[in-house]
């Protein structure tokens, strides 16, 4: 094999790699602006309830609302019900323990 033959071989090579990485960054891309879109229903949809409930709004835009949240989640995957106050109590109890147990011993 020439060296104009490995040449357009390794040419080739990284040319599929960086396919393969710009095909990676969109599909990133592309999962966190669906989160973006989820965190705005449910924002509005908070909002929407808090409206309905504590002001005698009406409900249809709470209903429209959970109908735009029940498509994103047949487009993208379950949605996560987890509550922000329930996060950050999970990630400080993780958080305190995932370095070890150290102890300063000033002896």
């Amino acid at each position: 094999m020439g060296l104009m033959d490995k040449m357009k071989e390794q040419a080739a090579s990284l040319a599929e790699k960086g396919k393969a990485g710009v095909a990676q960054g969109q599909a990133k891309l592309d999962t966190m602006q669906a989160k973006k879109q989820l965190d705005a229903l449910l924002h509005d949809l908070g909002a929407a309830t808090y409206a309905a409930e504590r002001k005698g709004a009406s409900r249809d835009e709470v209903e429209r609302l959970l109908a735009a949240i029940d498509a994103h989640e047949s487009e993208n995957g379950p949605v996560d019900t987890t509550t922000s106050a329930a996060a950050a109590t999970a990630t400080s109890t993780t958080s305190s323990t995932e370095g070890g147990d150290f102890r300063l011993d000033d002896e």
